[in-house]
Order: C-alpha cells, then sequence, then structure tokens
C-alpha cells in the first residue's frame, strides 16, 4: 500500500528564543515490511547541527533554533509503500543487542499493578499466544482516552488508573514483557486510520521478540497486529528513545505547539 504522509509541527513563543535545540527522529527507513519511495524535511526557524544513527539504529538530526526566533516549524513528508506481514518483522537482529531490550526505564518500571497483570501469563509456553493474551487484556483493562496522561506518565500508573492513550498501552505491554522475559521495544510511527485523513498525533505499538519469528509487532491501542497501514519511525525501550521531536530551551518564553497530520492512500 502506497501512502502519503504530511506531518508539521509548528512551535511558537511567546517572545525571542535565544537558544533552543531539538533532536528528530523523524525519518521512516528501508525494513521487511516498508519501503521509502520519497521523504525530506522542510526546516523553518532553525538549522541542522547534527544528523547521525543513534544506539537503536534510527537517523537521528540535531537543529538549533536560529537566535531570538519565535517559531519553528517542521515539515516532514513523503510517501512509503507499505507490506502486511501480519506484524512479523523478521528474525533481523539489529542494533543494541537483544538483552538491552529487558531493560526496564522509569516508564516502564513495573509495580504491584503490572506485576499481577503479567504473573497469570508466566505459565504460558507459547511465547506468541503469552504476547496476545497479554496484549487483549491491556486492551481490555485501559481504555483509550484522549489527554487523560501525557508523556511522562509511567505504565504503572497509567494501568492502575484504567485509561490512557497509545504510548501507555505500549509501556504496559513493554513492561509486563520485559517482567515475563520477553525482550521488547517502543515503536512511533504513522497509521491510516479508515475514512480520515487528518490526524492529531502520530502513532505508537510496541515489538516484542519471539523465537523462530524474530521481532512482531502488537498495537494495544487497537487490539491488532500492525499491518499495511502503519509506518515505523523510530525505535527505543521508551516513548523518550524514539519520540519524533524532543527539545529543551533557555530563557523565559512559554511553548506552543500545533500539528497538522495527514496520512492517506
Amino acid at each position: 500500500m502506497l501512502l502519503s504522509i504530511s506531518h508539521t509541527s509548528t512551535y511558537r513563543y511567546t517572545g525571542p528564543v535565544a537558544y533552543a535545540v531539538q533532536r528528530l527522529r523523524l525519518w521512516p527507513t528501508n525494513c521487511s515490511v516498508q519501503e521509502v519511495v520519497d521523504w525530506r524535511l522542510e526546516i523553518t526557524g532553525a538549522t541542522s547541527e547534527l544528523s547521525y544513527n543513534d544506539a537503536f539504529g534510527n537517523r537521528t538530526e540535531l537543529l538549533r533554533a536560529t537566535p531570538n526566533t519565535t517559531e519553528i516549524v517542521i515539515h516532514a513528508k513523503g510517501q512509503v509503500d507499505t507490506r502486511d506481514t501480519a506484524g512479523v518483522l523478521g528474525l533481523g537482529g539489529g542494533v543494541p543487542p537483544l538483552w538491552i531490550h529487558q531493560r526496564q526505564t522509569e516508564l516502564t518500571e513495573p509495580g504491584e499493578a503490572i506485576r499481577a497483570l503479567a504473573e497469570p501469563l508466566g505459565g504460558l509456553t507459547n511465547r506468541l499466544d503469552m504476547l496476545h493474551r497479554l496484549s487483549g487484556e491491556i486492551t481490555a483493562r485501559v481504555a483509550y482516552v484522549p489527554d487523560s496522561t501525557d508523556v511522562a506518565t509511567p505504565a504503572e500508573a497509567a494501568l492502575a488508573s484504567g485509561s490512557g492513550v497509545c504510548q501507555d498501552h505500549a509501556h504496559i505491554f513493554l513492561s509486563s514483557a520485559r517482567l515475563l522475559g520477553v525482550p521488547a521495544r517502543y515503536v512511533s510511527g504513522y497509521l491510516l486510520i479508515e475514512g480520515r485523513t487528518e490526524q492529531a498525533a502520530t502513532h505508537a505499538w510496541a515489538e516484542a521478540y519471539v523465537e523462530d519469528l524474530g521481532w512482531v509487532g502488537f498495537d494495544v491501542a487497537n487490539g491488532v497486529a500492525p499491518d499495511e497501514k502503519y509506518v515505523r519511525i523510530a525505535c527505543g525501550l521508551d516513548y523518550g528513545q524514539a519520540a519524533p521531536i524532543t527539545g529543551l530551551r533557555s530563557g523565559s518564553a512559554t511553548e506552543s505547539l500545533a500539528v497538522a497530520l495527514n496520512v492517506e492512500q
């Protein structure tokens, strides 16, 4: 499926910004489930300082704001040809090694709620069945409620509250899978939604490593396996390591963000 994507992030400031940097992970890469046909970034109000591949293989770029700017606009756009593999990416090990993906982070550290969720699944011998059961349990227990959490909400808090968004579903899955001894990673990307081209934000899901299959995707928020409607951008141990854009700034000006995202076939 050939998907066309236009993703614009506009950062506005209430006054001139003396110093600000932003880290971009906005490049889809070729892999078993997708081929990048065309992709480019257009940036105003900032200049590129450094481009590199991070520890997880994500193409990453550092921007420095133009001194005293009051607006930064980042526009990513292009076309990606996707394939439906029932969520299976394959056996490619990639970087870093598998054992790194069993490391918990501040956002995925399990507490009583996650331990209680994962414990009954520990006796299942078929890893793929166990992971599908885990995904289904999370989908049933955590309702999708926009704005009920933020990017700093830990998995344990989201599960305990019973509500969250796609990044929370992914974090709970990662925490539980790692607790069960399964390497797992967070994925950020785009999703084609039937009947709607305009979207409010990028999407997030999880991938877990299954022997003889390799990395397998789980979109816990929607209760499905990623298919040809998904475009992978970046991966990491949690949101912070795979977020499309992160940054910091100095000064007293406050910041607002407007996102315009279109995904269409």
